[in-house]
């Protein structure tokens, strides 16, 4: 007989609180006490960086790779993954910062569409970022170096949950209107308010990060939704719905691949 629990958690809305809970210790599968990342790892990661810049296929300088996001803190989950960022100097590769950005994230897109890397269960996520684009982490690790440059403490994290769920299920909402618009064939107002909405969560988050850091209640909503895969849900439909609005057979429907979408979205947003 399933548990009333166990029901609770087969909704698609409920947020599993525990996935963001504090340790007392960082994972001991990926460091050394708290000092150092354990160097078959950092060996492969750097080995992973390696080959995603020979994909890019220009000769450009890594001012530095860091290790980041919540595997490199006390917060990390089985909802973790690993973080991998490849400082660049965007100016340096080209004036049009735009560009390069658009360019780094087409490359981007086209590994993480080949490539299904784990270590050690936790998927690796590559990210090109501006060296002079600000980042907000409370633990960030250069591979380069071997050393933090932002080590991580222990801190008591004050979570708002009701004003969590209370933003992350208007979300919810907003993202369910949208399928019902893709599923009457209203493709061009689909289309339009999912692009709409994809900004609004995009500044969404970025507003809480600036206001609260990475526990502020846009931020862990914003992480509820990728996680219960309304992200996905938001992307696909986003893109079924232009491809019905262009076609001129009518064919066509949504095919909702979570491990690929929101990487895409990610990479936008910058990281967990």
């Amino acid at each position: 007989m399933i548990s009333f629990i166990e029901e609770i958690k087969d909704d698609p809305r409920f947020i599993d609180r525990s996935g963001f809970s504090m340790h007392d210790e960082l994972h001991q599968k990926f460091w050394i006490v708290e000092d150092k990342l354990k160097p078959e790892i950092r060996d492969r990661l750097i080995e992973i960086v390696k080959d995603f810049m020979d994909g890019v296929g220009e000769d450009i300088k890594i001012d530095d790779i860091t290790f980041t996001g919540s595997l490199a803190n006390f917060n990390w989950s089985s909802y973790s993954d690993i973080d991998l960022h490849i400082l660049v100097d965007f100016k340096s590769v080209d004036e049009n910062i735009e560009l390069v950005r658009d360019f780094f994230n087409s490359k981007k897109s086209q590994w993480n569409r080949a490539h299904d890397i784990h270590i050690l269960g936790f998927e690796v996520e590559v990210y090109i970022q501006d060296t002079n684009e600000p980042h907000i982490s409370t633990g960030v690790y250069s591979l380069m170096q071997d050393e933090w440059i932002t080590k991580p403490t222990k801190e008591a994290v004050d979570i708002d949950w009701p004003d969590v769920e209370k933003k992350a299920v208007s979300l919810m909402d907003q993202i369910d209107r949208l399928s019902t618009l893709h599923t009457g064939e209203e493709y061009k107002e689909a289309y339009d308010y999912a692009s709409k909405l994809k900004n609004k969560i995009k500044k969404f988050r970025q507003s809480g990060l600036d206001r609260a850091g990475q526990y502020s209640s846009e931020n862990i909503a914003f992480k509820a939704l990728r996680r219960n895969e309304y992200i996905g849900k938001l992307m696909s439909i986003r893109t079924a719905s232009y491809d019905k609005m262009m076609s001129m057979n009518g064919e066509g429907g949504i095919k909702i691949n979570v491990s690929e979408v929101w990487k895409d979205f990610l990479g936008q947003l910058t990281n967990e």
